[in-house]
């Protein structure tokens, strides 16, 4: 069994070591299951909703430190039960705002609240979630614990974060404060050993992959132009040229999507003297929660420093971005984590990534609207089209992926129902 496996290199040592704090409380929870591991799996009947399943499988695995209070509401449209017949102090699980995957997140009514979710194992890894989520918190980065996982149904149960996203918390007063916490959080996750029984290489194959999204998806799919041999030789050509960049950099653990929506901002771990008001906290490292870590890589240094400065959500300005990017890059100097290089060298190095980021997103947001019918990412692609072509200006070996991108792509935005112009996008 994969969860036995799991819980056996925990007890072992072999996943986390000296990890008290993580770990017990998945191993106290399921010492009464030890040794009988087929009953770890729910076993719902075959007429009954994936909802009515992970409910049966968090009451039956439910802390019992964590108490249900009230329901707000009718918990299952498959259910029976009028709101009458619920009993008030009845266990009942509250949807929540998904993400780009096809995880299904719910809140439940338990003192303290728990989130339970609902990943199914034929598109989300969750052995991948659970071996990183305990590697990043045995490096002291801040992920939600979990509480119980089935991997066979894709459910698991973990600490509820909030709703505190980074984004809607920034501004000009703050962006400082916050974005070093980030950083910081960032820098824990870089010092962590790359092991590949736990990350895979962000290799040459996995980057072109992701930026052959752009052509298919975004060029081909959304904007309906024909590729011509010509054109994919001079993508083709591109690519390899932000590939080599990826690759000849240090290579560290990368978390792939560190940006701030998968980050969050943890009340009770910040010194405040206004709670309700971000600007008055006293925000430290640990007041930042890391969310989404599940696709982390062992991969270049300056990828998600890109992530998290040009945000495809926000935008900051050129100088104060690049500024953030130089200090932040001293600091992993200081560290032993890269050598020493010059300003130069970095910047190219944060420009050609965000570069292969921002036509790899081309590609994901296209797909998650005509795909996955996600149409609401369609918003944010102005502002990615800024950074593509902004990024593109300073190198004169990228001029005829420029000059391509401007007249083959630029003149088909204005018909589509998204475009905004992408000269202010983000302003």
């Amino acid at each position: 069994m994969v969860f036995g496996i799991l819980i056996i290199r925990v007890r072992e040592g072999q996943t986390v070591v000296n990890s008290e704090r993580y770990i017990l409380p998945i191993l106290r929870h399921h010492a009464r299951v030890w040794g009988r591991m087929t009953n770890l799996f729910s076993n719902c009947s075959q007429n009954m909703s994936d909802f009515a399943c992970l409910l049966e499988w968090v009451e039956k695995f439910l802390p019992t430190s964590h108490v249900p209070q009230k329901a707000l509401h009718i918990r299952d449209a498959s259910s029976h039960k009028t709101s009458q017949e619920i009993s008030p102090w009845e266990l009942s699980l509250s949807p929540l705002n998904g993400d780009a995957g096809f995880r299904q997140y719910f809140r439940l009514n338990t003192a303290p609240s728990l989130i339970a979710v609902l990943a199914p194992p034929d598109h989300e890894n969750n052995p991948a979630f659970v071996n990183i989520s305990l590697c990043f918190q045995e490096s002291g980065v801040r992920t939600p614990l979990i509480y119980a996982v089935d991997y066979q149904s894709g459910f698991l149960l973990l600490e509820d974060f909030g709703d505190d996203l980074l984004l809607p918390q920034l501004s000009p007063n703050n962006a400082d404060e916050l974005y070093w916490a980030a950083e910081a959080q960032l820098l824990k996750i870089q010092q962590i050993k790359p092991n590949t029984e736990i990350f895979p290489h962000y290799d040459a194959l996995r980057l072109r992959d992701e930026m052959n999204l752009f052509p298919r998806w975004f060029v081909e799919q959304l904007l309906g132009l024909e590729l011509q041999e010509s054109d994919r030789e001079l993508l083709n050509e591109m690519f390899s040229l932000l590939v080599d960049n990826a690759l000849e950099q240090p290579q560290v653990v990368v978390h792939r999507d560190f940006h701030a929506r998968n980050l969050m901002l943890l009340e009770d771990e910040a010194v405040s003297a206004n709670a309700s008001d971000v600007n008055s906290r006293i925000v430290t490292d640990g007041s930042i929660g890391v969310i989404d870590f599940q696709d982390a890589v062992i991969g270049p240094f300056t990828y998600d420093m890109v992530s998290l400065l040009r945000d495809c959500y926000i935008r900051w300005p050129e100088n104060y971005v690049n500024r953030r990017a130089l200090d932040y890059s001293r600091r992993v100097e200081a560290f032993g984590i890269i050598p020493n290089v010059s300003d130069e060298q970095i910047t190219r190095w944060f420009d050609l990534m965000g570069l292969q980021r921002h036509i790899k997103v081309l590609g994901i947001f296209a797909r998650l609207w005509l795909r996955d019918g996600k149409q609401g990412y369609l918003n944010d692609l102005p502002l990615v089209i800024r950074y593509t072509l902004e990024q593109l200006e300073p190198y004169p070996e990228l001029k005829k992926f420029k000059d391509w991108f401007e007249q083959r792509l630029l003149p088909q935005l204005p018909q589509q129902s998204w475009y905004q112009p992408w000269e202010v996008a983000g302003d």
